[in-house]
């Protein structure tokens, strides 16, 4: 496109808009009285009870004050006349009132000027109308140059405010979690984060990377009863889960018993993506009691694979037990599993497999033997090399708790090095199913 040339304006239609403008100036109330009018029929937004009438009023009054006295003295008035129009755009965007509705307040405005121009140069000097138009497109384009200044003033507030607004909500939200929330401060946490204060939350831990992914997936796919907030760390993401608002209730999304039941809903509907780790708290109850929640999702994420199935804390409590004095865990695992241990890998990661497949198959050799695609007198076999190197009895209660204590806690060291997690089925390319 082409743009647009104009010829210079004519210095006698100048001449003709000046002698129009100068008894404007006089008749400022007049005409702020007008401009308040129109807005409160036009505008409903004008007519809301969150507007100062008074206040609405002066403000009027300036901006025509400078936007008439701009007609006059351009060069000396007009960036006083800007400064006006974005102290209203920024004040208006602060008080929450419509973009729209305020251009057209300034577009009014500037109708209301343009025609007042018009009538007094139409009555008392009618040779002089037909030169007014020659500057028309000049006083319109100061309307919009001051629509252009008061949107942008409103922009940059808003943009300005939404910061503030929700660098707020991450101060609150990271208070809650470090458990650092002052008690008098919980009532108005609770309604800036819409979290009830007497509600029951968990707290899901997510580490790893693509971690943006997993929060769009689990928006899809946890219960339509929870709410998950998520606080962005560096090092994980943690999420506040809402798993009801009233425990005293019976019955109600706040009762024990259905929190708990959304809680294990929440945790079945987790995506397992590879490379994450996720871990999920026990259910705590109340707002204050979001720190205990997040400290109990950690050390869920502890016990976490990479690219497992999500951690939900009450289910896994002697892994959590463990992560939660790794020492402890190093000397058990040493202990109990190290003549195992000290084998060459593929003969180690062999029985250590097997011993996992055939705990989780709740010790039938057949259905481990299934899952290792070996005869279950093979399981038996390895089983009983196992209990050799360890001295240890599979039939013996007290001592296949502490081999399976054992293997829990060689999992989860191996894991946090960052090595294959024994007892994990491994994968033969081209196949999808595991091979030993």
């Amino acid at each position: 496109m082409h743009p647009v040339v104009r010829a210079p304006v004519n210095a006698e239609a100048v001449a003709v808009l000046h002698r129009a403008a100068r008894p404007l100036m006089d008749e400022l109330p007049r005409l702020t009285d007008r401009v308040v009018e129109l807005l409160r029929e036009e505008e409903p937004a004008y007519r809301a009870a969150s507007v100062d009438q008074d206040e609405l009023w002066h403000e009027v009054y300036r901006s025509l004050r400078h936007n008439v006295g701009s007609l006059l003295r351009p060069k000396e008035l007009r960036d006083a006349a800007r400064r006006c129009s974005w102290r209203i755009g920024a004040d208006r965007a602060e008080q929450g009132l419509p973009l729209d509705a305020l251009m057209r307040a300034f577009r009014l405005g500037g109708a209301v000027v343009w025609q007042s121009l018009v009538d007094r140069v139409t009555r008392y000097d009618p040779d002089g109308a037909r030169l007014l138009v020659h500057v028309a497109a000049e006083v319109w384009d100061f309307v919009d140059e001051h629509c252009a200044v008061v949107a942008e003033a409103y922009r940059q507030t808003e943009r300005r405010l939404a910061w503030r607004h929700g660098n707020r909500q991450r101060l609150m939200a990271d208070a809650l979690l470090e458990g650092t929330m002052r008690v008098a401060d919980l009532a108005e946490t609770s309604e800036a984060l819409g979290l009830p204060e007497r509600g029951r939350y968990a707290v899901v831990a997510v580490a790893g990377p693509g971690r943006e992914a997993h929060r769009a997936l689990i928006r899809s796919r946890v219960p339509a009863a929870v709410r998950i907030l998520w606080h962005p760390r560096s090092d994980a993401d943690l999420g506040i889960a809402t798993l009801g608002c009233d425990p005293g209730f019976p019955g109600g999304p706040g009762d024990p018993g259905t929190a708990d039941g959304l809680l294990a809903e929440l945790a079945g509907a987790l995506p397992a993506l590879p490379g994450l780790r996720t871990g999920v708290s026990s259910a705590v109850e109340g707002l204050a009691r979001i720190g205990d929640a997040r400290r109990l999702a950690e050390t869920a994420l502890r016990s976490a694979a990479p690219g497992g199935a999500p951690v939900l804390l009450q289910e896994h409590l002697p892994a959590a037990l463990l992560v939660s004095s790794p020492g402890l865990a190093a000397a058990l695992a040493e202990r109990v599993l190290g003549p195992v241990l000290r084998l060459e890998g593929a003969d180690r990661d062999l029985l250590l497999d097997t011993l996992t497949a055939w705990l989780e198959c709740d010790g039938s050799a057949r259905q481990a033997g299934s899952r290792l695609f070996c005869h279950r007198n093979t399981v038996l076999n390895r089983l009983r090399r196992f209990e050799q190197l360890t001295g240890r009895s599979l039939g013996r209660p007290h001592e296949l708790a502490e081999l399976s204590l054992a293997l829990t806690a060689h999992r989860i060291l191996r894991g946090q090095a960052g090595g294959q997690v024994p007892g994990a089925a491994r994968t033969v390319p081209g196949q999808d199913r595991p091979a030993v």
